[in-house]
């Protein structure tokens, strides 16, 4: 039996490499079909990585647009601001200038109805002062039925009130 045996040892040992060859085949086999895998994997996650920069960079183009038109409306914002305190204040100076106005010419119409008042009493007082002379020479009246005096009349002063000053819109018509 002991040829045979060295037979059979080599046979096993032959048999242990072909069982070590075969596993590793299948190994690497494994580990390929694993790394193609992997691969396909990578080149999903990259498309994807490509995708998410693509969309990143729009994304950020469109809030860099938005923002410049915020930018934009904040300042048109501001010179409407502006531009309704200045109308407010024109407003308000012209206000003033039509209500001084106004007064000017209230205070002209109450002088010149001083003025005719003292007319009339002067032109009273010259008509008794010329009755006393008539009567001092015996003279007679010389506007005794021709002269009629008219009966005093109370101009009528049409009060202008002041204009309220307010919040409304200014009508420019």
């Amino acid at each position: 039996m002991a040829p045979s045996v060295p037979c059979t040892r080599a046979a096993a040992a032959l048999r242990m490499k072909q069982i070590a060859l075969d596993n590793q085949d299948r190994t690497i086999r494994r580990l390929r079909a694993q790394l193609a895998t992997e691969r396909r994997g990578l080149a999903a996650t990259k498309k994807e990585l490509k995708e998410t920069q693509v969309a990143l960079e729009a994304s950020h183009k469109v809030i860099a647009g938005l923002t410049e038109i915020g930018l934009s409306m904040s300042k048109k914002i501001e010179n409407m601001k502006v531009k309704k305190q200045l109308v407010r204040a024109n407003h308000v100076e012209c206000h003033q200038k039509f209500q001084a106005r106004i007064h000017e010419a209230e205070d002209s119409m109450q002088a010149q109805h001083l003025l005719i008042e003292a007319l009339v009493d002067e032109k009273d007082s010259l008509l008794q002062t010329i009755h006393g002379l008539q009567e001092a020479n015996n003279a007679p009246a010389p506007f005794d039925g021709d002269w009629e005096e008219e009966p005093e009349e109370e101009p009528e002063e049409e009060e202008i009130e002041d204009i309220p000053l307010g919040e409304g819109e200014i009508d420019d018509e």
